[in-house]
C-alpha cells in the first residue's frame, strides 16, 4: 500500500498571498472543502464560487466540495454558542462520520496531494484535524498528514 500525502489549511488570518501561496509550496493538486458553510461573505477569497477559479489560476488544482465531512448545521451551532465544549463536539463529530461510513464512500486517492479546507486557522480545534485523522484510522494510517498554517 502506497502512502497518501493529504494536508489540511484554514483560511481565516491568512491573505490570498499567504494562502494559495501555501497551497502551492505543498504540491496540492485538489482543494477539498470540508466547510458546512461555504458561500459567507465572511469566508472573501475562500468563497465556494471562487475557489475554483483561483486554484485553477494560481495553483494549478481543482475543487471539490465534499460535504460528507462537514459538520451538521446544529451540532456546529452548539459549539459556537459554547454549549459544547471541543471534547464533546470532537467526540459527536466522530461519531457523525462513524454513521456517515464515510471511509466507505470517498475514495482515498482522492486525498493524494489533496488539501482539506476549513476556516479555522489552525488545526488544533478544527473538524478537518478530526476528519483526517479519523480516515487516517479507517484506511490503516495511509495518510501522511501535514497542517499548513
Amino acid at each position: 500500500m502506497s502512502v497518501i500525502e493529504v494536508s489540511t489549511v484554514g483560511f481565516t488570518n491568512k491573505s490570498a498571498e499567504k494562502f494559495f501561496g501555501l497551497l502551492r509550496t505543498a504540491g496540492v493538486r485538489t482543494l477539498l472543502d470540508v466547510r458546512l458553510n461555504n458561500v459567507s461573505q465572511l469566508a472573501g477569497f475562500a468563497k465556494r464560487a471562487d475557489l475554483e477559479f483561483f486554484l485553477s489560476e494560481l495553483v494549478g488544482a481543482k475543487y471539490i466540495e465534499l460535504r460528507e465531512l462537514a459538520p451538521e448545521k446544529e451540532m456546529l451551532k452548539r459549539y459556537q454558542a459554547k454549549e459544547l465544549d471541543w471534547n464533546s463536539y470532537a467526540d459527536a463529530y466522530v461519531e457523525l462520520l462513524a454513521k456517515r461510513r464515510v471511509e466507505s464512500n470517498l475514495d482515498v486517492e482522492m486525498f493524494n496531494r489533496g488539501c482539506m479546507l476549513c476556516s479555522e486557522d489552525k488545526p488544533h480545534h478544527c473538524h478537518r484535524r478530526l476528519a483526517a485523522e479519523y480516515l487516517n484510522s479507517r484506511w490503516g494510517n495511509r495518510l501522511k498528514i501535514a497542517h499548513l498554517f
